[in-house]
């Protein structure tokens, strides 16, 4: 049996010489993102954060006279059912006069009804809404 000839070392995708420009493209890159850093207040710790910004709230107004349940349901402490049954009382008694008569909904008590009120856009009155 003959002895098998030596084996060539192994095949790189990249010539050395060219493995060293990019190892040098490399290092540019690297060097000129800790540059960017640095320049932006990376190394005093001034980079802005989202997760540190105060958070923010959507403020809202609902008509209890004209919204559905959907849109009467975001508001704090009324669920699905609450809802439901405000939307059913404006249909089988007619719209609110004032934000009071909300109490006559099942299920909104006092507090209930301080807690939605600053959600609650004015109701207007009778006389002064057309086709009525």
């Amino acid at each position: 049996m003959p002895p098998k000839p030596p084996t060539s070392s192994p095949r790189w995708l990249l010539r050395r010489a060219d493995q060293a420009a990019v190892a040098a493209l490399v290092l540019v890159a690297l060097a000129s993102m800790g540059g960017w850093w640095i320049a932006q207040g990376g190394w005093q710790g001034r980079l802005i954060e989202l997760e540190r910004l105060p958070p923010q709230t959507a403020r809202f107004q609902v008509d209890i006279n004209q919204a559905a349940w959907p849109e009467l349901s975001q508001l704090p402490g009324i669920g699905e059912a609450l809802a439901r049954r405000i939307v059913a009382s404006r249909e089988a008694d007619g719209p609110f006069a004032d934000h009071q008569q909300l109490r006559r909904v099942r299920g909104i008590g006092p507090r209930t009804l301080e807690r939605i009120t600053p959600y609650l856009r004015p109701v207007a009155e009778t006389a002064n809404v057309a086709g009525r």
